[in-house]
Parts: structure tokens; sequence; C-alpha cells
């Protein structure tokens, strides 16, 4: 990063912003679906009209399911869900200019066109029971990631946030479990990246010496400056790096701020960008990206919506961020670990 702090003009921020792939790596869908994703709704902090508005080129829309009870009902309810949510994602792509893609030469391709990419993806292992062979049937509908874990422990792995009300103890697994581990090596097999965004310390070491392609984080902050269970640490990022793996910030206020400071401001981009300030002169302008968490809790000052997506590259270029390296945050680190796991998985015996 330069380290003399630029004023941008708005056409200069413009011009930037319109002229790289600005890619959101965690925006949930709402559930029911309404049918609003395309006319857009003020209900929802990212749909169409915003992301167009905002400049935004892509975007990858997770199938979220919260944590329920270790279950074979409970399984086959989320592993349900899961599926309907994925259906609806991949009908996006009916839709004028977007397509659902599930390559890094389809988003590059759909860039290139002028058109939005959505990239499927999907938030809680919770979600495939103790039936690994349910990955396959979420890479066929085009998941790219799956985050290992949500609030609570699963039959994959340890979250970073027991929920007592599940009844859960402190570190069952003591990381990942043997179906955990089982997960990984099928993941890397499909090109499916591993989110360790919502697992447990141990959970995340564990799945970064056992993935052959790089681990990333989708949605988290950086736990020096915000102490929350939910963020990474000095040596997890260390981790990330090693791995050749990426940290999405993402604009969760609680987990960018501590209390004490959101008691005194709302936080806003600058806050945000301080979390990405920290991670890359710890780890590397190579391995951190960007999120929202949009319509899953996400939302600051400054970057409430889709639309407001021109701020945040306000701010890095007020900081000193050139166009390469904004362009790397925005959209290229993505690109980059998504095009490493599909060499892993062509170099892997069917």
């Amino acid at each position: 990063m330069n380290q003399t702090p630029n004023d941008p003009t708005p056409d200069a921020v413009q011009a930037l912003h319109r002229s790289i792939l600005t890619l959101d790596t965690h925006v949930d869908i709402p559930w029911p679906d309404r049918g609003d994703f395309a006319t857009g709704s003020d209900a929802r902090c990212s749909d169409l009209p915003k992301m167009r508005a905002g400049g935004m080129g892509a975007a990858c829309l997770v199938a979220y399911v919260g944590q329920g009870a270790v279950s074979d009902a409970g399984h086959a309810a989320a592993s349900a869900k899961a599926l309907a949510m994925l259906e609806v994602i991949n009908g996006t792509g009916d839709l004028p200019g977007v397509r659902v893609c599930d390559t890094a030469d389809a988003l590059l391709a759909a860039h290139a066109a002028g058109d939005i990419a959505i990239i499927p993806a999907v938030e809680n292992g919770y979600t495939i029971g103790q039936d690994i062979g349910l990955l396959a049937r979420f890479r066929a509908l085009g998941t790219r990631y799956m985050t290992l874990t949500h609030n609570g422990h699963n039959a994959l792995a340890d979250s970073a946030r027991p929920m007592a009300h599940l009844g859960d103890e402190a570190e069952p697994h003591g990381g990942l479990s043997a179906l955990g581990r089982a997960a990984v090596a099928e993941m890397n097999r499909l090109g499916m990246l591993v989110d360790v965004s919502h697992t447990s310390r141990k959970t995340m070491m564990q799945a970064v010496e056992l993935s052959r392609a790089p681990v990333f984080a989708s949605h988290s902050c950086v736990r020096a400056l915000c102490d929350h269970p939910r963020n990474l640490d000095d040596g997890q990022l260390d981790a990330l790096k090693a791995c050749g793996g990426v940290i999405h910030i993402t604009a969760m206020d609680a987990f960018l701020c501590p209390r004490d400071v959101r008691q005194t401001h709302r936080v806003g981009v600058a806050d945000f960008v301080d979390h990405i300030d920290y991670a890359v002169k710890r780890i590397g302008i190579a391995h951190v990206g960007i999120s929202s968490d949009f319509d899953g809790g996400g939302g600051i000052e400054g970057w409430a919506n889709a639309a407001q997506a021109p701020n945040l590259t306000a701010e890095l270029m007020r900081r000193g961020y050139d166009r390469a390296q904004v362009a790397a945050l925005w959209g290229g680190n993505f690109v980059r670990i998504l095009r490493q796991a599909e060499e892993v998985a062509a170099a892997t015996p069917a």
C-alpha cells in the first residue's frame, strides 16, 4: 500500500470502481424466498437494482441454514432447505444480465460481458448432516464454497461459538471430527473452497493443515482490533497466508469495533478499512478481500447496502491503495483461490 493519503474525486472513484471486478463473497438470501431479488426491495441490503447502482459485478449468494439439533430429523430438514435455496440461487441466472457462474473462467467471462455474476455457496456444514454425498449434489448446483460451521457445533466440526440452548459442550470434536476431515478431502476433490468463518480456532487450523487447496474466511474480521470469538487472531492470519488463503473482512459492526467503541460512534467504512489495513500489513495484499454479510446482519455507516459500495473504494483510494491493489481486494484474490481449488480438483482422482 502507498503511504501517502489521497482525496479522490467522485469521478475518479467511479472510474476505478467500475473498471474492476467488484465481488462480495458473502450475501445471504432471505428465506422463504419472496421473489424480489430482481425487482429490489427496501427490506433487502443486496438485490439486483442495488448491485447495479453500486457498480457491483458479482456476489456469492449463500444458502444459509442455522444450526439445529444434530439428529436425523434435523439433518434432513437442513439438507432439504439448503437444496431448495440453491435452486432459487440458480434461478437468478434466468434474469437478464445475470449469469450463475461456477468456475473462475465463467466469472471472468460474465464480468467481461458486463453481466452480474452470481456464485452459489452454502453456509453451515450442518446442511450435509452425516452424508458426504450431499457435497457432490451441492457442487452440481454450482456451489463453490461451504462454511464448515455456523453458531453451534455440528457433526463436522466445532464452532467458534458453542450454543448453550443446543446443549453444546466447549469442544466436543477437538476441532474437526473424522467426518469433518473426510468432508475437507471431498471438498478438495470437488473444487469447493473450505470456508472457516464461524469455526473454532482448532477447526480452522486443522482445516489449513488438511486442505490441499487454499482455505479462506468468507466473512470475518481481525481479532487484534476487535476481540470477538468470530474474528481471526494473528496466528490464524499467518496460517491463511501460509496456505495461500484469504480473509474477507466483513461489514458486521460487532466484529469491527469493541462494544465500548460502538457506544461512542456508529461503525463505518473507515473502521472497516482499518481491518483491511491491519491484515494487509500482517499477511500481504494477496491474502485480504471484502465481504458484506448483507441480509445476514451486515451493514455499516456508508456501506449499508450494495448501492453504497463505491464508498468503500473511495476510502481505499484515500488510504493510498492503487488500482491493482483495490482490484485484488475487491475480487482478484478470490478469483485466484477459486482457480487454485479447480486445479486441485482437476489433479484429484475421481
